[in-house]
């Protein structure tokens, strides 16, 4: 899903940034490792606030889990926001674009955005990826729901790892590939396909949190 999701929503979403950023700091003349290694630090730093934010929707999740009810309930929950999402991605609900609020207008984001796009540091890039991880974006808080149904911080930051690392050969890619990426009929397609997914998965964890609250044998790691 994540992956699938990078080829559509993310290269809309943050394509512009990448290429924005690509354009700006990336130096040809300090040659092609260089480069590579700033990519790299710019994802890294992307995985590291996907994995903070799943750690702390994962301690959130555990909270809930003081009853199978809420349990239950917390599976439920995140299982129709997933197919609310789906249905958004698919363009059939506009849900998604009410929800991926911009931070780019705010003064402290431009501040620090402008501060970092013009420092030539693998440290700026690793900075500019931790700043784009905490942007708002659907696929962000659909993986954060998902590690939120771990219960756990640890899982939780697992979940959003590979999010991040499932995200990583797309964006890492973009600067080369990026008229392919971008085409319309390509992104279209990649869009349709995580949308699919994503609401079978959102309908079984639906099933699985009500299965869970009937049965008051259940195990959290088991279902039907």
């Amino acid at each position: 899903m994540a992956f699938l999701g990078s080829l559509g929503h993310c290269v809309g979403m943050c394509g512009g940034f990448v290429i924005a950023y690509t354009t700006a700091k990336v130096d040809p003349a300090k040659g092609r490792l260089w480069g590579s290694a700033a990519h790299l630090a710019y994802n890294l730093g992307r995985i590291v606030s996907y994995m903070i934010i799943g750690a702390i929707f994962g301690y959130l999740g555990s909270i809930m889990l003081i009853s199978r009810t809420l349990h239950g309930a917390l599976y439920i929950a995140v299982g129709l926001f997933m197919i609310l999402m789906g249905l958004s991605l698919s363009g059939n609900l506009k849900f998604l674009t009410s929800i991926e609020l911009s931070l780019a207008r705010l003064p402290f984001f431009q501040k620090l955005f402008s501060k970092l796009i013009h420092s030539k540091s693998l440290l700026s890039f690793f900075l500019l990826g931790m700043l784009n991880g905490f942007l708002p974006c659907g696929l962000v808080y659909f993986f954060a729901a998902s590690a939120a149904a771990t219960g756990s911080p640890f899982w939780g930051a697992v979940v959003m790892g590979i999010f991040g690392l499932s995200t990583v050969p797309v964006m890492f890619g973009l600067g080369t590939v990026a008229g392919f990426l971008k085409s319309s009929s390509f992104r279209l397609l990649m869009i349709k396909l995580a949308s699919i997914v994503i609401v079978i998965y959102g309908l079984y964890l639906t099933y699985k949190g009500y299965w869970f609250i009937s049965d008051p044998g259940a195990s959290i790691h088991t279902c039907h």
